[in-house]
């Protein structure tokens, strides 16, 4: 594994024999929760370190331990690589890591899944989006948080679409979270009477984006459909921008755009935009509490909807834990499907049998720069999604898992 370089490592912290990994200061048989985290590439803004302090954050909240043991938080860069975040679940499961977060890709998501499966590990996935963790690839250990591409597409796609929007034409990331997020959203868009006119795939990590850009253009579309995330939805709104693309009346679908996407790009260029979230910073008393003390570890930055929902899932694992005695992750899991979610932004949620988290979800709009009140104050609300609305239905989704 020599190939994983020294931007694996960072911090003071001790290693284990996979880089990139680092952990609290442990003692004798803690209770341990691994993050595979991408600390360096286009979604280390939207989760990376900020996903750490969120669960740390959780853990001091949760008092420290559980079942008389302490906690102990590991991280890991994972690199989006599917064999690299395979590799370091496997071996933090034969040392005793007892359950798994975040996952980043959902190329690296599902292969983390996988060995959560064979391995029997609790796996909360939160930075992966792909709508197939909880459809035909669901686990009995998979509990996926915070969004998927259904409800983003059907959120941003079906108000676009109905809107006048009606005719599409997708640059899509090329890998399995791109695939869904086009699929589910072209899904969205004919049931809203429009038309998909084409697409085109750009490899993740793609710094330019002019050629897919022209051909967007080039396809007619009333709305260029932008399934891609961090750096790579962000070099795209901005190049957009320079073509004077919205200014001709093409509309930009942001279909997985968070509040760090806002900061990076700024408000004036990103003014107008329209995207689906079940978590913003600014929204209530209880959210604002929890982006003050996350943002006093993070330089004064607020948190997105993947550290909000990284500490609700490590705080409903814990919850589930404590009540079911023991780590082991088949009594774990039944314990957090027959358990609301409750935290500083869920009310009484339920985790559905198939893993699926039944957040409401909401539609945001960008506001111009004159009309914000303060620093980060980005947004203005458009619709609430009830989730009877926001997310696939059991039937649709085929896991097989589930009994009809």
């Amino acid at each position: 594994m020599s190939h994983v370089s020294r931007r694996a490592l960072f911090g003071a912290a001790a290693t284990l024999a996979l880089p990139g990994i680092i952990r609290a200061q442990s003692t004798s048989k803690p209770v341990r929760y691994g993050l595979l985290s991408d600390m360096g590439g286009p979604y280390r803004d939207v989760g990376g370190p900020g996903n750490r302090v969120a669960v740390d954050l959780a853990v001091q909240d949760f008092g420290g331990s559980v079942l008389g043991r302490p906690i102990e938080i590991l991280q890991a860069d994972m690199q989006n690589k599917p064999d690299l975040a395979s590799a370091i679940a496997r071996q933090w499961a034969d040392e005793g890591v007892d359950a798994f977060g975040d996952g980043a890709a959902s190329s690296s998501g599902l292969a983390t899944q996988q060995v959560a499966r064979d391995k029997k590990r609790i796996y909360n996935i939160t930075g992966p989006a792909a709508s197939d963790f909880t459809g035909k690839l669901c686990s009995p250990y998979g509990m996926h948080f915070c969004y998927d591409t259904f409800a983003l597409a059907h959120g941003t796609g079906t108000a676009l679409t109905k809107a006048g929007g009606d005719s599409w034409f997708f640059i899509t990331a090329d890998y399995a979270f791109g695939y869904a997020l086009e699929r589910d959203t072209a899904d969205a868009v004919k049931a809203a009477g429009g038309k998909v006119l084409g697409a085109v795939r750009a490899p993740l990590g793609t710094a330019d984006f002019s050629s897919y850009l022209v051909q967007a253009q080039a396809s007619g579309a009333k709305v260029i459909g932008l399934a891609n995330a961090g750096t790579d939805l962000q070099n795209c709104i901005k190049q957009a921008a320079e073509f004077g693309m919205r200014k001709s009346g093409v509309k930009i679908a942001t279909l997985l755009m968070q509040v760090s996407d806002i900061a990076s790009l700024g408000q004036s260029v990103c003014e107008g935009l329209v995207y689906t979230d079940s978590f913003y910073w600014d929204r209530t008393d209880a959210t604002r509490a929890f982006a003050a003390r996350w943002g006093a570890k993070m330089g004064g930055a607020v948190p997105g909807l993947l550290h909000a929902g990284n500490y609700a899932a490590a705080t409903h694992w814990l919850k589930a834990v404590k009540e079911a005695g023991t780590t082991e992750a088949d009594a774990v899991a039944a314990k957090m499907k027959s358990m609301p979610v409750n935290d500083f932004y869920n009310a009484n949620v339920k985790l559905r049998e198939d893993g699926r988290v039944m957040h409401e979800m909401y539609l945001w709009q960008v506001k111009a720069p004159s009309a914000a009140k303060s620093k980060y104050d980005y947004c203005q609300p458009l619709a609430v999604i009830p989730p009877a609305e926001a997310w696939r239905s059991l039937k649709d989704g085929e896991c097989p898992l589930v009994k009809l």
